[in-house]
């Protein structure tokens, strides 16, 4: 299949319903008011969430990108989408990752059945962005080559860090540039350091939760993991477009349970997951206002919160570079 053809039926989700509880407290020092972290400039003049709407626009064009976010954030999602096209979808609650996957997921399922989408977190540092860029795209081509299973991008760990979910590596299927394709024995989320140290000495990835696959895929996983979130979202599907579309919405997420992606999702079907690893990408997960500083002074650049708001310890050196 020609380049053309396999990307024009990706689509990009943009999941950004998180209210930064862990960023809370400096957020507040630093602004004077609470912002979600993925709305927040760290540096330079664009958001966590505008960093990964333009990622997500150099793989499927911009009306094939989709944004869940919270209702109480629609003002502030709205005004950074600005003139990038794109829909925004606002969940009437927070119930964990699984139901804002799926959410979008039910959106694009209405409009394009076919499709191969990549969904991206909103809140985590990548960089170099084209390097990046590569691997998502080696994942789209992996996933027309493997049909039915789902493509996670993941990171070989070079530290120890507990709030990072682990993926533990089986088989090696293949490789081409800097990534390479592995089978998946298991996962472990957020492991005691002993458990991270002697993964760390074997073959593991950290979990980016970037997560590529085809929509009927995904859609078959969901149902055989969580069927009863699953009957919620098809009786949203059914009256989308429609004047009873907000209703539906409001009422589904009456009864939404609270369920993880990777917990609820990924860790139950280990044989429907390849684990994409990515080479000379630098990732992290900005829940820690020092690990947002270390990734900055990575690549030469300062915060444009003060220094002064790390905990005791964990202030990086002032000189940069």
């Amino acid at each position: 299949m020609d380049d053309a053809r396999e990307f024009s039926r990706v689509w990009s989700i943009v999941l950004a319903g998180g209210e930064g509880r862990r960023l809370r407290p400096m957020i507040r020092q630093w602004l004077g008011e609470h912002k979600p972290k993925q709305y927040c400039t760290f540096t330079g003049s664009r958001s966590l969430f505008q960093h990964t709407l333009d990622r997500a626009d150099q793989l499927s064009a911009q009306e094939r990108k989709l944004a869940v976010v919270a209702r109480s954030h629609e003002e502030e999602a709205s005004r950074q989408l600005g003139n990038r096209n794109g829909r925004l979808v606002f969940q009437p609650r927070n119930r964990d990752t699984a139901p804002g996957v799926f959410l979008g997921l039910t959106y694009v399922r209405a409009t394009d059945p076919s499709a191969t989408v990549v969904i991206y977190p909103s809140d985590h540092f990548v960089y170099p962005e084209p390097a990046f860029i590569d691997m998502v795209r080696h994942a789209v081509s992996a996933v027309e080559l493997l049909k039915d299973r789902i493509v996670l991008l993941g990171v070989r760990p070079d530290h120890v860090e507990l709030d990072y979910g682990l993926i533990q590596l089986a088989q090696e299927i293949g490789s081409y540039g800097n990534a390479t394709l592995w089978k998946i024995a298991g996962f472990v989320e957020k492991p005691a350091s002993n458990v991270a140290r002697a993964m760390m000495k074997d073959r593991s990835l950290w979990n980016t939760l970037v997560v590529v696959g085809r929509l009927d895929a995904l859609w078959k996983v969901g149902w055989r993991c969580l069927p009863s979130m699953m009957r919620l979202f098809e009786q949203l599907q059914g009256v989308i477009g429609t004047d009873r579309e907000q209703v539906a919405l409001e009422t589904i997420y009456q009864g939404m349970p609270v369920r993880n992606f990777s917990l609820d999702i990924l860790e139950r079907v280990p044989d429907l997951v390849t684990a994409l690893e990515m080479r000379e990408i630098l990732w992290s997960d900005w829940g820690r206002p020092d690990r947002i500083a270390a990734s900055l002074r990575l690549i030469g650049k300062e915060p444009a919160f003060p220094l002064s708001l790390l905990p005791p310890g964990k202030r990086p050196r002032l000189r940069w570079g």
